[in-house]
């Protein structure tokens, strides 16, 4: 049987909190740490495979550039870099995470799928995980009220596997939705949109998603994680990690078409990565909805935007002109 707590008791205030306690057995600064290493780990191997995409050329021979070719904003990055190459041990690492190729004029093949899967991935972990923050660390204020008690509870580590692993998962299918649309020719050799039509259809997709009943559904268990672990509280790591894994569900289902926005503005645009992390944070913290349908009419203006200025380019009257 589930050993469980009575939500009543941990709803009340703390006691004086015991002496002794190792710093990193507490569940908040377990929680703090998990999300500041991982998501800095996931921003850190971002940074380093756009820098080496940049500074050394895309796979079949062809040479990016610069980081703007990677997508609108990108610019910025060549400023931060000052457009200086790799050398050393970072263009090694570089390399490193960017081999084998992702078979771009070569074809996909498992190492390749496994190259983008773990991009995804460090997509994940980087642009999900600090938005999860407010979620996490609601368990682990709970979790630390109830060790104050003396009670036994699950460390907040088993809740981040749990959440991770459904993003992780995610990420294997963002991986070959990316091999698809590089082999229809619908991603450029920088993974940026190959078409404007493309990436209007990528928004207005996006932007018609935010007003459905499944986004409402599930950002609003994102808003409210407190009454969640309250009544599903457990001290069993196995049931933890089912609550991070029903978070992260839920997660999936407040933001998967935002993250799916990365193949219209370029799957490694680092810039649009921030902006977007920023957004599905905020949105988050929101006390309603009017934040995400807001975000809903800004994604449909950017679409209907891109598809009418193709469409007007392509116009006999524009050619003639």
């Amino acid at each position: 049987m589930t050993d469980t707590a009575d939500p009543s008791r941990l709803a009340d205030p703390p006691s004086g909190r015991p002496s002794g306690v190792p710093l990193l057995a507490r569940p908040i600064v377990v929680a703090l740490a998990c999300l500041v290493v991982l998501a800095g780990l996931g921003w850190v191997y971002l940074g380093l495979m756009v820098a080496g995409m940049a500074s050394a050329g895309t796979p079949g021979g062809g040479m990016v550039g610069s980081a703007a070719a990677m997508g609108p904003g990108m610019g910025l990055f060549d400023l931060v870099t000052g457009g200086v190459p790799l050398d050393g041990f970072a263009k090694a690492l570089a390399d490193a995470i960017c081999s084998p190729s992702f078979g771009h004029q070569a074809g996909f093949g498992l190492a390749g799928i496994a190259t983008l899967a773990g991009m995804w991935a460090a997509m994940a972990l980087a642009m999900m995980l600090p938005t999860a923050g407010p979620m996490i660390l609601a368990y682990a204020e709970i979790a630390a009220q109830a060790e104050r008690r003396g009670e036994p509870v699950a460390s907040p580590v088993a809740l981040i596997a749990g959440y991770a692993g459904v993003w992780l998962l995610f990420a294997l299918v963002a991986a070959a939705l990316q091999a698809a649309l590089t082999s229809a020719a619908l991603l450029d050799p920088a993974m940026a949109s190959a078409s404007p039509l493309f990436s209007g259809a990528v928004f207005i997709g996006a932007g018609v998603y935010q007003f459905s009943p499944l986004k409402f559904a599930c950002v609003t268990r994102c808003q409210r994680p407190f009454p969640f672990f309250l009544l599903r509280w457990s001290s069993a790591t196995a049931a933890v990690f089912r609550l991070g894994v029903r978070q992260g569900l839920f997660c999936l289902g407040c933001c998967w078409a935002m993250m799916l926005v990365m193949f219209a503005v370029g799957v490694m645009n680092v810039v649009w990565m921030a902006l977007l992390g920023l957004v599905m944070g905020a949105e988050k913290i929101a006390v309603t909805t009017r934040f995400s349908k807001a975000i809903g009419v800004v994604f449909l203006a950017i679409g209907a935007w891109m598809i009418g200025d193709a469409v007007l380019a392509h116009w006999p009257l524009a050619r003639a002109g």
